[in-house]
């Protein structure tokens, strides 16, 4: 068996180390000595952009991902939207955009170099503070969800003030969807109580299986329309 190799690693400003290492094909970034993700297992970020977008009829022209990760929610989204669309990848930490533009470049087809794109490095809550009705889907992946945090500043993502900017941030008809590790009551409360037009999907995390499951939390300050006929992903 092949032995990790450390590719690189950062400090963030609060002090936390963040780590990008490999064996063989597979890439993992810890953070803080804990594994915060890997290309093993990514099918679930590639559907939060597949459904949201399907949900959208395929038409939003302003999206915004918060969080990059390994690219492969934006890999997703820039294989279904429309060759006029605009996509802003908002990430925290400098490293993460670094390695996408370097050795993790090579998992999305150098996604980051599409020229629909545009990468703001801070932190969403700012951005979305800072654009009010400006996107038309929402796509937060910024955590494990909210109940499993990365970092505790990331729980005004999910709590009622940061619902309601996310909300001042959408566009009319617009949609915003939370990836998550597990399901949330507390977060499916906050949506009922914030009036939200919403829905959660439940997602294999190995296409064919159901005994290990990520989440999806669509919602709304509208009624979310029916959902359109996949459309299939460019080679």
């Amino acid at each position: 068996m092949s032995v990790w190799t450390v590719l690189d690693r950062a400090t963030t400003l609060a002090g936390d180390e963040i780590l990008l290492r490999q064996r063989g094909t597979l890439f993992e970034i810890r953070y803080n000595g804990i594994e915060l993700m890997s290309n093993l297992n990514h099918h679930s970020e590639a559907v939060l952009a597949e459904r949201s977008l399907r949900l959208m009829q395929y038409s939003p022209g302003e999206v915004l991902i918060g969080g990059l990760g390994l690219g492969f929610t934006l890999r997703a989204a820039l294989d279904l939207l429309r060759p006029e669309a605009r996509v802003t990848v908002c990430e925290l930490i400098p490293a993460i955009v670094s390695w996408n533009h370097g050795p993790l470049a090579g998992l999305t087809g150098h996604a980051l170099r599409d020229p629909r794109v545009e990468t703001q490095v801070r932190d969403v809550s700012e951005l979305l503070e800072d654009n009010p009705g400006r996107y038309d889907l929402i796509l937060l992946d910024t955590d494990n969800g909210p109940d499993n945090l990365v970092r505790d500043d990331n729980g005004r993502i999910y709590g009622d003030p940061g619902l309601e900017r996310a909300r001042r941030a959408l566009a009319p008809g617009g949609l915003v969807a939370f990836w998550s590790a597990e399901v949330s009551e507390g977060f499916e409360a906050r949506l009922l109580a914030g009036q939200w037009h919403w829905r959660r999907e439940d997602i294999a995390l190995v296409p064919g299986r159901v005994d290990a499951m990520h989440h999806i939390y669509f919602a709304s300050a509208e009624p979310i329309a029916a959902t359109a006929a996949p459309r299939k992903l460019a080679a």
